[in-house]
């Protein structure tokens, strides 16, 4: 919601055209993808979504609504959210390696939350079991808010959320930050979860694409146009308190690189045997 609020702002004032945020949460993304699939594509109506509702619910639910290859012209990918493992301050973690090991030798006693299976948030962790051999106790919510409550609460043992989100709750020592996705200057001293030794190829983006058959002229005019915008000094800033990364892609490279996630997803949830909630 905040990326396409502040990209409609910039898009309305560079083609002086409202740009109205609708928003249509629920089932992983599903629900918005399916308006904007059986959108007529005249350029006016355009999808902003998290990237599960495009790589990784074509493989996790069997009777989607829409088709994420063919039902979409891919537009750019937008911004980046780092994510972060950040565990309760009860947990005698201070690492990720020392997470990894309770994992592997009391399997399943560490709890963790998630906005259900087809979010980054699970499917984070189900990839740090694979790399490590480690187990966790996985508990499902409706929203990342809900589970918040618990992880303070210290029911639940840790997460995997975006650096955003779990920011307040790391500045007020309630929850420690073990590792992030990527760099990121709000936490300077957490190393990348590559540099404590582990391989996860999981991230959260937040994508922009139109129906499938929108003209390739207004494809491009609009893949330019958001580039343009996210470099204004203004939304730049703007997106850095919110620990957004902009990425500056055009509609090929979104393209080639949202079927090589769709792809790596398939395999994954086949190989793990994943089911939605």
């Amino acid at each position: 919601d905040v990326f396409a609020r502040l990209l409609g702002q910039a898009l309305g004032e560079a083609l002086k055209q409202q740009f109205v945020v609708e928003n249509r949460p629920g089932a992983s993304g599903n629900i918005g993808a399916e308006v904007a699939a059986k959108s007529a594509p005249d350029g006016y109506t355009f999808l902003v979504s998290a990237n599960p509702a495009l790589t990784v619910n074509p493989s996790l639910y069997k009777n989607l609504p829409y088709n994420a290859e063919r039902d979409f012209a891919p537009i750019t990918r937008g911004v980046m959210a780092p994510m972060v493992i950040a565990v309760h301050v009860s947990v005698p973690a201070r690492t990720l390696a020392e997470l990894v090991a309770i994992g592997r030798r009391e399997p399943g006693k560490l709890s963790f939350g998630s906005a259900g299976t087809g979010s980054p948030t699970y499917l984070g962790v189900r990839m740090l079991e694979e790399v490590s051999g480690a187990q966790f106790l996985h508990v499902p919510y409706k929203g990342v808010g809900q589970a918040y409550q618990d992880l303070l609460g210290g029911q639940l043992k840790f997460m995997f959320p975006d650096v955003a989100s779990a920011l307040p709750h790391i500045r007020s020592g309630k929850v420690v930050a073990l590792a992030v996705t990527e760099r990121t200057s709000q936490l300077p001293n957490t190393p990348t979860i590559a540099e404590a030794g582990f391989a996860l190829d999981v991230f959260t983006s937040f994508s922009v694409v139109a129906p499938a058959g929108t003209s390739p002229a207004i494809v491009r005019r609009m893949s330019a146009e958001a580039a343009r915008a996210m470099k204004s000094p203004a939304m730049a800033e703007k997106l850095d308190q919110q620990v957004l990364v902009p990425v500056f892609d055009t509609p090929e490279q979104f393209a080639a690189s949202v079927k090589k996630e769709r792809d790596n997803w398939a395999e994954f949830i086949r190989r793990n045997n994943v089911m939605p909630d």
